[in-house]
C-alpha cells in the first residue's frame, strides 16, 4: 500500500506504485507514474508524461515533467522518463520534450542537486550527477558517471563524455571528451579525471594511455585527425582510448580545448 498524504492531490489517472510515499501538498497529475518504494517530500509536482522509477527520493519544490520551455512546442503530450535510484534535491525542474512522443531521459542511479535544471529531449546517463545549479539547455547528452558541477551552464547539443568532471561556475559551449577533467569561462580541459577513473576501478595501463591521448589532443599542437592518427600509431588500445576516439570522432559541435 502507498501511504499518501490527506494534503496531496493524486489524480485517479496516475499510476502509484506499492510503497510509494507522497508528502504534503504534493501535485501528481494525470499519466504519471510512481515506481514502487519511491518517496515525494512535501510540495513536490510531477505533471504529464512522466516515469518515475522504482526507489526515487524527491525533496521539496522539485518539479518533473511540466511542459517544455522550448518555443518550437506546437502541442502533443511530449513526457519524461526517469530510472530508479534516483536523488533528486530541493527545487530542481525536468522539463518535458518539445515534440509529440519524444522524452527527456535521466537514467538510474543520477543525483539532481538543489536547483539543477534538464530541459527538453536531454539524455542524463546513468549514475551521472548534476551539482547545485547545473543547467542543461535543451538536446544535451551528459554521459554516464559524468559530473557538472555548481552553477554551470551547458550550451544546447552539447555532450559530456562518460567519467568527464566539469568544474563549477563553467560555461560548456562545446563537447567535453569522456575521462577528462575542464573548468573555467571559457572553458579548458586540463587533464584527465584521474581520480573519478581510479574510483570507478579503470586499469593503470588505461589510465596511463588516457593521459597520453590527452597529451596528444591537448598539448601537441596537432589537429584532431592528426592527433587521432597519433593515437592508434602509438597502439593506444585500451577501451578507454578507443571510447574516445570514438566520441572525438563524432563530435558535432567540435571539442572544447
Amino acid at each position: 500500500m502507498s501511504d499518501i498524504h490527506p494534503t496531496a492531490v493524486v489524480d485517479p489517472g496516475a499510476e502509484i506504485g506499492d510503497g510509494v510515499r507522497i508528502g504534503p501538498y504534493c501535485i501528481v497529475g494525470d499519466g504519471v507514474r510512481i515506481g514502487s518504494g519511491s518517496s515525494l517530500h512535501s510540495h513536490v509536482v510531477i505533471d504529464g508524461d512522466t516515469w518515475l522509477g522504482a526507489d526515487c527520493v524527491v525533496y521539496p519544490f522539485a518539479c518533473l515533467g511540466t511542459r517544455t520551455q522550448d518555443k518550437k512546442y506546437t502541442g502533443g503530450q511530449p513526457g519524461v522518463r526517469i530510472g530508479e535510484r534516483v536523488t533528486i534535491r530541493e527545487y530542481a525542474t525536468v522539463n518535458a520534450g518539445t515534440q509529440e512522443g519524444s522524452y527527456t531521459r535521466v537514467g538510474s542511479d543520477c543525483l539532481l542537486m538543489a536547483y539543477s535544471h534538464v530541459a527538453h529531449n536531454c539524455e542524463v546517463g546513468d549514475h551521472a550527477m548534476l551539482v547545485n545549479a547545473a543547467t542543461l539547455a535543451g538536446e544535451v547528452v551528459v554521459e554516464p558517471y559524468a559530473t557538472v558541477g555548481a552553477l554551470t551552464g551547458v550550451h544546447q547539443f552539447t555532450r559530456i563524455g562518460t567519467m568527464a568532471f566539469i568544474g563549477g561556475c563553467s560555461r560548456v559551449v562545446q563537447d567535453i571528451p569522456p575521462y577528462m577533467i575542464a573548468v573555467g569561462n571559457p572553458i579548458e580541459v586540463r587533464g584527465t579525471n584521474s581520480v573519478g577513473l581510479e574510483r570507478r576501478g579503470v586499469s593503470p595501463e588505461a589510465r596511463r594511455e588516457l593521459r597520453q591521448a590527452y597529451r596528444l589532443l591537448y598539448r601537441g599542437n596537432l589537429g584532431t585527425s592528426a592527433a587521432i592518427e597519433k593515437m592508434r600509431a602509438k597502439n593506444l588500445v585500451s577501451p578507454e582510448v578507443q571510447r574516445l576516439i570514438q566520441f572525438v570522432e563524432s563530435s558535432a559541435r567540435g571539442l572544447a580545448k
